[in-house]
């Protein structure tokens, strides 16, 4: 059995999408958009698992959700092409994630960086959501069976563990698979062992203040961050007043290294641009920051004004916002529900 080439992927609704979500996500969702069928997904299951007071509670979390739908839209991403939906209106994603709660193992998730970064020193208070969230992502992907996923170089572990999930199923139950005729591609596992699509340039976006952080809602300082709704005189702004240091840009690659700030400006205008990191130092190297900054100036204002005043106008009208959700919802099931059901099926529960 051919098994199809399909992309999933999802955005937390945490509010404040900066230009770190454009470039490491979202803007690559469009991309993909020609060359695979895509599911793109706001994941607000995954948003609830921090405390409340991180999240913003329910009137906050359903303006998130429509901000990150408005953000797909956009960016230039197709509902009707593709599938945009919000997870909580699927119900197989919380199903398959208990499923694999009972197949992912303990020293597993006990490995995973992000929770301990996450939780930080109190990890006794955070909640269990937090800590099994890597099985309700490997569920995303898994219930429409993706076998690619776009990541940035420090989600590449979920990756890994969603392999590993799907590995261990496809063992546990392989006489299962096999008797009910679930077996996919050519070595008969019922689930595929997905592949990550890692970003090109700036795929990492770091602070504008602080190279060594990436760029995070969180930062109390505005200015570490461009907002996508952010107007043209703040992106100006911003960026004039981005940490830099006193030489000027270097000609090669390897000038950039030990310069954060340096590299973090020239991997932004490469991704805005289109460009390598070496391309735009042809252009740029040897002159002053503040002529590079000028020319990023430019550029960020063109390509970033007009997302976000889409944005803006596709949030004022959340009844749009909800239909197409509803549509991609409604198609997403369609897809799970065959999943599911096949699951149970090898699994042994009665249905």
């Amino acid at each position: 059995m051919n098994v199809q080439q399909r992309v999933f992927s999802g955005v937390q609704p945490t509010g404040n999408l900066h230009l770190g979500n454009y470039l490491g996500a979202i803007k690559r969702f469009a991309e993909l958009q020609d060359s695979f069928d895509c599911l793109y997904c706001v994941v607000d299951l995954h948003a609830i698992t921090p405390d409340m007071r991180v999240w913003g509670g329910p009137a906050e979390l359903s303006r998130n959700i429509r901000e990150v739908t408005a953000a797909y839209l956009a960016a230039g991403i197709d509902p009707k092409k593709n599938i945009i939906f919000n997870q909580s209106q699927v119900s197989g994603h919380a199903e398959l994630a208990w499923v694999f709660n009972c197949v992912a193992r303990l020293g597993w998730l006990n490995r995973m960086t992000q929770f301990k970064e996450k939780a930080g020193k109190d990890r006794e208070n955070a909640s269990v959501g937090l800590y099994a969230y890597p099985n309700l992502m490997a569920a995303d992907i898994l219930l429409y069976h993706a076998t690619h996923v776009p990541v940035g170089e420090d989600q590449k572990q979920h990756i890994e563990l969603t392999r590993d999930i799907a590995q261990k199923f496809n063992n546990d139950f392989a006489e299962s698979i096999a008797s009910n005729g679930f077996g996919r591609g050519a070595e008969g596992g019922y689930f595929p062992l997905t592949e990550p699509l890692i970003g090109g340039p700036a795929a990492r976006v770091m602070s504008l203040r602080d190279g060594s952080k990436k760029m995070s809602k969180s930062d109390p300082s505005d200015l570490s961050r461009i907002n996508l709704t952010d107007d043209a005189d703040a992106v100006a702004s911003k960026i004039r007043k981005a940490k830099t240091d006193p030489e000027p840009l270097p000609t090669e690659l390897d000038g950039l290294k030990g310069r954060p700030e340096a590299e973090n400006l020239v991997g932004i205008y490469a991704a805005l641009s289109g460009a390598t990191k070496e391309e735009v130092l042809e252009s740029y190297g040897g002159g002053q920051f503040s002529t590079f900054k000028g020319a990023l100036v430019e550029l960020a204002v063109e390509r970033l004004g007009p997302i976000g005043n889409e944005m803006k106008r596709l949030v004022a009208d959340p009844g749009h916002i909800d239909a197409v959700l509803r549509d991609g919802a409604a198609r997403a099931r369609a897809i799970a529900e065959v999943t599911m059901a096949e699951v149970k099926d090898i699994v042994g529960f009665v249905r």
